[in-house]
């Protein structure tokens, strides 16, 4: 896969309460790219956490309108990646990321 094409797959780590008490079960979630598909997604945290990947699952974020102060205004859509890890890797956000090298 083009390597330009894996390094603006993952954008964030979505860090949640919900999903913080997940990375207990290897359960990691990212937001990512809106036109990334699973097969990309699995390969690019592969690489960049040298982990190995069991399962990706993907759900999109439906944009969302909201009333602040009598003030109409909106929250952007995103596209959510729930990566699960094979028994015995996890992801230390601590430690930096191995870039891919050209």
């Amino acid at each position: 896969m083009n390597q330009q094409r894996l390094l603006n797959i993952l954008l964030k780590r979505h860090a949640t309460e919900k999903t913080v008490n997940a990375e207990g079960f290897s359960t990691y979630t990212f937001i990512v790219a809106s036109d990334a598909h699973k097969p990309e997604i699995k390969e690019a945290v592969e690489q960049f956490f040298s982990v190995q990947v069991k399962k990706v699952r993907t759900l999109v974020q439906k944009p969302t309108t909201r009333v602040f102060r009598g003030k109409k205004g909106s929250v952007s859509g995103f596209k959510k990646a729930y990566v699960v890890l094979n028994k015995g890797h996890f992801i230390d956000f601590n430690k930096p990321v191995s870039v891919i090298s050209e």
